[in-house]
Parts: C-alpha cells; structure tokens; sequence
C-alpha cells in the first residue's frame, strides 16, 4: 500500500523562502464552511479584505486578487498594460526575474535584460548583487524617443537572497525625466520585508500568498497605480481572465466577476488580522532579527552567503554557497532525509552551488534554531569542513538581541 507519511512524528521543519508554513489559526480560518460567494455575508468579507491588504502594501489604490499562483499575477501586470511589441526593460537579479523575463518575451514583448557582467565565487555576478539603479537611469537616459514602456525588477529574489531597493529604482526613472511603468515583483517580500507601494512610486507590484503572508499557494495580487489603471485602458495584449477593469467594478461591493476561492480568503482576512495587529514595523523588524541570526551561522561556519552586499541582505532568505566540489543538492538531501528539514534548493545558474534557508512567516527563534542544528550536522556529515559552530553563533546573537516588546499599556 503507498503511504505517504513522509514525516510520522513531530513537525516537519519546513525551513523553505516559501510556501512557508502556515500558522494553526490560519488554517481554522480556512476550515470554515464555504458560503455563497454571491450573498452578503462574503460582500462583507470581501470589502474588508480588500480595505485590509491595501494596507499590507501600503497604498490608497486597489489591490487585485487572484486565484492563482505568482506566475499569474506576472501575467496579468504585463497584459493589463502593455501592447504586442512593447519594449521592456527587465533587471537580472537571479532566477525569478529570468523566469519573468522568458514569459515577456512569450507574451511577444520586445523584453531587454540588464545585468552587471561576470562572475563570483563562480556564481553571477548580477545574481549576487541588488538591481543597479544607475544601469537602469543610464539605460532609460539613452532612450531618447521613450519606447521603453516599463521597467520591471525583483524586489526580493527568491532564488538568491538579495532584497533591492526600489526607491531608488523609481529615483532612476524620474531623474531619467522617462514616462515607462515601474512594475515590481514583492512576491517573496511582501509581509516580510519593508514595501511601499505607494510611497515608493510603484505602478503595478505583483504577490503571492504562500510567503509573507503564511498562506497556502494559491491567491496572488496586483497592487495597482492610478497611472497604470490608464495605461490599462489603451493596453493590446489579449487578456479575459487577468483584465483588470471587470475586476476593480465588482470589487466596489466585495465580490469578483468568477468564482473567487472563498476559503482562502478566510485565511487572508486572518493573516491580515494577524499583521495589522502587530504592526508592519515589528513585522519587519522581526524578519530582519532571524535574518541576522541565521547570517550570523553561516559565518561562523566559515561559508559565503550568495548576497554579497551587505546592504541589501534579504530578511526573508539567506542563500548559502558550499566549497568548490561540494553538490549543495546532495548535502540538502541528507539534511532532509536524516533531521526532517527542508532547506531551499540552488534554482537555475545556480543550482548545486547553493542551497537556501527560509526564515520567513510562522516561524520563531527556536524553529531556526533546531534548522540551523539540522543544517550544521548535516554539514559535518557530508564532508564539509566548518570553521566552527554556526549554532551557537546563532543562540549568541539571538541570545544578545531579545524580541523588542511593545510597551504595555497602563490600566
């Protein structure tokens, strides 16, 4: 008979940038029964998640949902706005932007990448590095007759640990005096790590729920401008599904044109309880914390971190790249096999190179901790040689830098 009870006791550590483990009080939320998605009971529910996640990307203009996967919301933020042959400039930061680059170029968009040139520690050198804003200024400068028509970047790669800075992206373009949408991918980011949709002068960002926002795949989000609403007006590329216009009507009243996934809006409406009530600020400030812990192993350990500036460290990953010979796959392998730990792999130029921790979402210092446990012994057994002991480096900093607590209120 197939079992497949892969992990038979205790929690399996789910130590992954994402689906990131789901926190019980989500998961109740979304064992709700099922109502009728055209009642008023979900008007209700729909207005105040739609008022709600607003706030999670910090902007005043409508947030679109989606049932479907990030890919989807890539989809739709390029059909709603742009026209067969439209000229992109896309950034390369790692996996996911080349992933987003090939479905430009599918879509029939005339998609240019940009990226620094060579190589480190014989990885990308663009894959280690955060978006290159004066590339961008530089590159939009030079197009004199502004047949650029958007820019589109990562905000947090997924695939190598690096989180950009998009004010300075959006700086770039303005002092470029260039009319191009700024589109941004925050589907690793969002809830995680600092994002400011509006302040930061973003015309389309595009998420997904099973990150930040601790819920299953299977919802993702076009956070739009007003700017981008125009531009939607005029765009050619063929779009049903992903239009943006039939959505933002039926959304006034809390509903959707097709059967939205009403359970999983249950577990939105929960986790966006669960954040607002702590605060975005503490949200982040907590990512950033096991961010440093966990770096802080890795050092002690001896091994690179695959971002290279420390300026730009992701709060929601830390990509870690093993010694010339060593295949990363097979040491994440024995890690899960043996200590039931799930570690991200090395995607695209560096697959083998690299694996990657997640410390992202439901999690807390004594999960990294028994991760980071997990990783060092699975280290020493494959042959790895540490220079010391990333774990207690890791209880040494968390130990050091407790938990900020919110003052208490006086009776």
């Amino acid at each position: 008979m197939l079992t497949l009870d892969f992990h038979p006791t205790g929690r399996h550590f789910l130590q992954i940038p994402g689906p990131s483990p789901v926190p019980d009080r989500i998961l109740r939320a979304m064992s709700l029964p099922t109502i009728d998605h055209r009642g008023p009971e979900f008007g209700a529910l729909g207005l105040k998640v739609l008022a709600d996640v607003q706030k999670i990307f910090q902007t005043r203009h409508p947030v679109i949902i989606y049932p479907a996967s990030g890919t989807g919301a890539w989809e739709a933020a390029l059909t709603n706005v742009l026209s067969p042959g439209d000229h992109v400039l896309m950034y390369e930061t790692g996996h996911f932007a080349s992933l987003w680059h090939k479905m430009a170029t599918r879509l029939g968009l005339r998609a240019e990448f940009l990226a620094l040139p060579g190589t480190e520690a014989g990885v990308p050198l663009s894959w280690r590095r955060g978006v290159q804003a004066a590339l961008i200024e530089e590159r939009l400068k030079a197009d004199a007759q502004h047949a650029i028509k958007a820019v589109c970047v990562v905000h947090n790669e997924t695939s190598t640990g690096v989180t950009s800075n998009i004010a300075a992206v959006r700086k770039a373009i303005d002092a470029a005096k260039h009319p191009a949408l700024l589109m941004v991918d925050t589907i690793s980011g969002l809830a995680s790590a600092e994002y400011k949709h509006d302040d930061w002068g973003v015309d389309v960002t595009v998420s997904g729920s099973q990150k930040g926002l601790m819920l299953p795949p299977g919802m993702s989000f076009n956070a739009v401008s007003p700017k981008a609403i125009e531009a939607s007006k005029s765009a050619k590329l063929p779009k049903a599904f992903w239009a943006w216009d039939e959505i933002i009507e039926m959304n006034k009243g809390g509903y959707w044109p097709y059967t939205p996934n009403t359970n999983l809006l249950y577990g939105l409406n929960e986790a966006c309880d669960m954040l607002l009530a702590q605060g975005l600020e503490a949200v982040f400030a907590r990512h950033q914390r096991w961010g440093e812990g966990v770096r802080a192993a890795v050092r002690a350990w001896g091994l690179e971190i695959q971002c290279a500036e420390a300026s730009v460290y992701s709060p929601v990953l830390t990509g870690v790249i093993m010694p010339e010979g060593v295949d990363a796959d097979a040491v994440r392998k024995l890690i899960y096999e043996r200590f039931d730990c799930s570690l991200g792999t090395g995607l695209g130029k560096v697959k083998g190179r690299m694996f990657r921790i997640g410390h992202l979402g439901d999690c807390n210092d004594l999960t990294l901790m028994a991760a980071l446990s997990g990783c060092e012994m699975g280290l020493r057994l494959s042959g790895v040689k540490l220079a010391g002991s990333g774990v207690v480096a890791a209880m040494d900093y968390f130990s050091a830098h407790p938990i900020p607590r919110p003052l208490q209120k006086a009776a």
